[in-house]
């Protein structure tokens, strides 16, 4: 797993490459907390590269969405694969958490 960052008009894009599993789960979640330590508060998640999603990267996706919340900020998530798409929708974060077919469209609800 791989977490790049971008940031364009004040929104940081994250980019999670290969699999958010209960392996790298723990390495996920310290390094989006360091990236969190400043005044971030608006994340997009681009999940283009992303293979496979566990309950233990669902846990790093919702705690940061929290957070995010706390400090009213906002948070997307973008390009899922359909596999991803139906882990959110199956288990009903999908509700909580607003995705996005395209980081574009991520950025936009941002606004």
């Amino acid at each position: 797993m791989e977490i790049t960052q971008t940031e364009q008009n004040g929104i940081l894009i994250l980019k999670i490459i290969g699999r958010l599993d209960a392996v790298t789960a723990t390495e996920a979640e310290k390094t989006i907390d360091t990236i969190m330590e400043g005044e971030t508060s608006k994340i997009v998640f681009d999940f283009s590269q992303l293979e496979y999603l566990s309950s233990g990267g669902l846990r790093v996706i919702l705690g940061t969405a929290k957070e995010l919340k706390r400090r009213d900020g906002n948070v997307a998530l973008c390009s899922l694969n359909e596999y991803v798409k139906e882990i959110f929708e199956v288990s009903g974060l999908e509700a909580l958490i607003p995705i996005k077919d395209t980081i574009d469209e991520g950025l936009q609800s941002m606004s």
